[in-house]
């Protein structure tokens, strides 16, 4: 028996199907490596290509490798990117997601651990989000994720479907040197390259009602984030009563600019970064609680800011001398 991991070829899926691994657990992985990489999946581990919008390929990897439950990340993830492209963002996070739940139906698979987002709730106005923070999104990536929520909700009642969703905010670090995060878009890549390429790290304004002037966000360690995949994985298994939602997070949250210091510290490449303008909409502080998840899926931030940093930067080295 093994759980099918769609999207784990991808920087967070490839730790999760570690994660499953470590707790000796056999997976095998769908992913079409739109944005994924080959390498990035371990070996042994059995390999699909293909694509999630394909349900008689996702109904053969399901038979074939005795799938029980399906973690399911593959997606269209950039936010910013969706609003110019909403017919791919909901094509592939809605259709796909449709389609692989009419692919697990017709096999007899009733569990489903599915990858959620923050951006279902847009830009909160409270202080510390929780499962009950009123769902606003503000993009086609955001909808379509909440969209998936209402799926699973909606397949659970018809069909018996057992599921949860992990809604987490900025998945950050490495739990391996052979995984890094090649996202042109996520902060930690960004900074990284910049130095890399001798360029100096920019500051979306500085000048927020924080502590040190800049944005507070959420990030977590992703080996962490793996983790709780793995436990909410063990529940459904088991049969043990679930939450339809929980939230990864912090519950106090990271300034970008005690970031910035951090990675200059890690590099031993001093920098000030450069001050931009603040980009519209970005409010100052966007914190999660994590105290369900913490109750039911053993959730803690296990890894602080100075190994999320230190690991990130470890393997995105890595990746730098094997491309040499």
């Amino acid at each position: 028996m093994s759980w099918l991991v769609t999207g784990g070829a991808g920087y967070i899926g490839a730790h999760v199907v570690r994660a499953f691994r470590s707790q000796d657990i056999e997976t095998v992985v769908v992913d079409d490596l739109s944005s994924g990489q080959r390498g990035f999946v371990p070996r042994g581990v059995p390999f699909v290509e293909g694509s999630i919008l394909d349900g008689a390929l996702l109904e053969r990897a399901i038979e074939e490798h005795d799938v029980v439950g399906v973690v399911h990340l593959a997606g269209f993830k950039y936010a910013g990117v969706s609003v110019k492209q909403p017919l791919h963002t909901y094509r592939q996070n809605v259709t796909g997601t449709a389609t692989l739940l009419g692919a697990m139906e017709a096999s007899g698979v009733d569990r489903m651990v599915f990858s959620s987002s923050a951006a279902v709730y847009g830009t909160p106005d409270v202080d510390l989000v929780t499962e009950a923070t009123p769902k606003h999104p503000e993009s086609p990536y955001g909808e379509s994720k909440l969209v998936g929520e209402w799926l699973l909700a909606d397949q659970a009642r018809a069909a018996g479907l057992r599921h949860t969703s992990l809604r987490y905010f900025n998945v950050v670090g490495s739990g391996t040197d052979e995984v890094y995060d090649p996202s042109p878009h996520n902060l930690f890549p960004l900074v990284f390259d910049a130095l890399l390429d001798g360029r100096t790290p920019r500051i979306n304004g500085d000048d927020y009602p924080t502590p040190d002037g800049t944005c507070v966000r959420d990030y977590i360690h992703v080996a962490d984030l793996a983790d709780a995949h793995v436990a909410a994985a063990r529940r459904l298994d088991a049969g043990e009563p679930i939450e339809p939602v929980y939230n990864l997070g912090s519950g106090d949250g990271v300034s970008v600019g005690e970031i910035m210091r951090e990675v200059a510290r890690v590099t031993g490449i001093a920098f000030e970064p450069e001050v931009a303008p603040r980009r519209a909409g970005d409010p100052a502080r966007i914190v999660a609680s994590g105290e369900l998840a913490a109750r039911d899926l053993d959730w803690r931030m296990r890894h602080g800011l100075a190994e999320m940093v230190a690991s990130a930067w470890s393997a995105r080295r890595a990746a730098s001398v094997a491309d040499a």
